[in-house]
């Protein structure tokens, strides 16, 4: 698979970032957080929204608010941002060759999903691009206290999928994901679906 670097080592259990990392979805998030955000006037540069990837959506708006000086209703916004989303999710495309690595991955090795998005939006990505039954384990934004770059959401899997965490590999797109693997101790693959579409031509 071009593009992808896999450190050495034996692994037992995958776990895949869902957002710019199985799903190509990251423009259509960053659409849904301009929608949601206009009526509020509040800006969203591109580097902050790619430089918080992970964070989860209530606290983006928390930052948002701090940084503009605004007090945007965070269950308003988050409601708003997660409807514009799901709408677009009929246009979301996979990463081939991290799909290919769920899909492919050796005999016995365990699959699980860790994401900063809310169940429902990780739970209809997946469905939507014929992944789900591939997956043992889902955990978002709602099933730990610390988010990314805490180490707290891959932990969370390797706990529910009874491996320990050195075994895992994680694959991941953003800065902040990466830590919080290196966090847990765990190796990883890093994940850029821009540069892998260039390679693919």
């Amino acid at each position: 698979m071009p593009g992808l670097v896999f450190p050495s080592g034996s692994f037992v259990a995958y776990l895949f970032d869902c957002d710019g990392t199985i799903a190509d979805s990251m423009p259509l998030h960053y659409q849904a957080w301009l929608e949601a955000l206009a009526p509020h006037g509040c800006e969203f540069s591109g580097e902050d929204f790619y430089g918080w990837a992970g964070m989860p959506t209530d606290r983006i708006v928390e930052r948002l608010n701090g940084k503009y000086g605004l007090r945007m209703p965070v269950a308003e916004v988050f409601a708003a941002k997660e409807a514009a989303y799901h709408r677009l999710i009929p246009t979301v495309r996979g990463v081939p060759e991290v799909v290919a690595a769920l899909r492919d991955a050796p005999p016995r090795v365990k699959r699980a999903v860790v994401s900063g998005s809310p169940r429902a939006s990780v739970e209809r990505t997946l469905e939507f691009l014929g992944l789900r039954g591939y997956i043992d384990v889902v955990v978002a934004a709602e099933d730990y206290a610390r988010p990314k770059p805490a180490p707290d959401p891959f932990l969370e899997a390797a706990r529910r999928l009874g491996v320990e965490p050195a075994r895992c590999l994680v694959f991941e797109d953003a800065t902040l994901g990466i830590q919080s693997a290196q966090a847990a101790g765990m190796p990883w693959v890093f994940v850029d679906p821009r540069a892998l579409a260039a390679e693919r031509g």
